[in-house]
């Protein structure tokens, strides 16, 4: 299959990251990241064609990623309790300019353009109007703490994702493993710091939801693009996923995006776009 077809599945799965999210908060978040990763790692058995060995990786690598998945996540869910959901998606897909802007602390021969400075500003422009604008517009301004576990998470994932181009090249149905590892993970640290809560049949079903799609099915369709095709070309295509998962956000919620809302998004893709035109072809 096409790599940009893989990467655009990948991010129209992540696009619905966010509305879940916010559907299961009243899920203690280790309890829902656990689960849901757990759901997400079963893939990987048909993909390997239940061939386990498929699965085995170096333990920095394991490392490496459960650092991703359940950094990751766990602070994105985190950060929807505690800060207005749409505002704290937007930071959190700071994820896009953060790969760029910083692959030359991660990446051998890369270095930092004025271009790069550019488009660092205009997004950090973008999140900063995302937290201050508010849900009803610039005028009303208030911080929440969400906000620096969305900003977290950004830097997990763009890191994750850099650091996997520095380790030996593993097969997609390892990814599982990645899964199975950081769901385990989360529920132990479910049991020891949540409380026990009862979910019902529609919690279940979309905890199901959300293992097979953006907690599941991406990570195996991103790996696969990743290994497939332009790095650069699919890295633009992910410039997509703030505006896709923010727009579905607000029409799950039945909200109007404010005028603040709208100019972050412009101003945080633009500079993710503007960043990458800085690379090298």
């Amino acid at each position: 299959m096409n790599a940009n077809l893989l990467a655009l599945g990948a991010i129209a799965l992540w696009a619905s990251l966010a509305a879940l999210g916010v559907a299961l908060a009243h899920v203690p978040p280790f309890l829902l990241t656990g689960l849901s990763l757990l759901v997400g790692s079963l893939i990987a058995l048909p993909l390997s064609r239940f061939d386990l060995r498929q699965w085995r990786v170096p333990l920095p690598t394991l490392a490496l990623g459960v650092y991703g998945l359940f950094g990751f996540h766990f602070l994105l869910f985190l950060a929807l309790r505690h800060a207005p959901p749409v505002q704290a998606n937007l930071v959190n897909y700071l994820w896009p300019l953060g790969i760029v802007v910083m692959a030359p602390l991660f990446l051998p021969g890369m270095t930092l353009t004025a271009r790069h400075v550019l488009a660092a500003l205009m997004g950090f422009a973008g999140a900063a109007l995302a937290i201050l604008g508010g849900a009803g517009g610039v005028g009303e301004t208030r911080w929440a703490w969400g906000y620096l576990p969305a900003l977290a998470s950004a830097f997990i994932w763009a890191s994750y994702s850099l650091l996997t181009q520095r380790v030996r090249r593993f097969p997609t149905a390892a990814i599982g493993g990645f899964a199975l590892a950081s769901g385990l993970l989360s529920l132990l640290c479910h049991a020891w710091l949540e409380p026990a809560v009862h979910l019902t049949a529609q919690d279940l079903l979309l905890v199901a939801v959300l293992g097979l799609g953006p907690l599941g099915g991406a990570f195996f369709l991103w790996d696969a693009a990743l290994k497939r095709g332009d790095a650069r070309q699919i890295g633009v295509l992910s410039f997509l996923t703030p505006l896709l998962s923010t727009i579905t956000l607000l029409l799950v919620r039945g909200e109007t995006p404010s005028l603040a809302v709208g100019l972050a998004a412009v101003l945080i893709v633009g500079a993710a776009v503007v960043a990458t035109r800085g690379v090298p072809r």
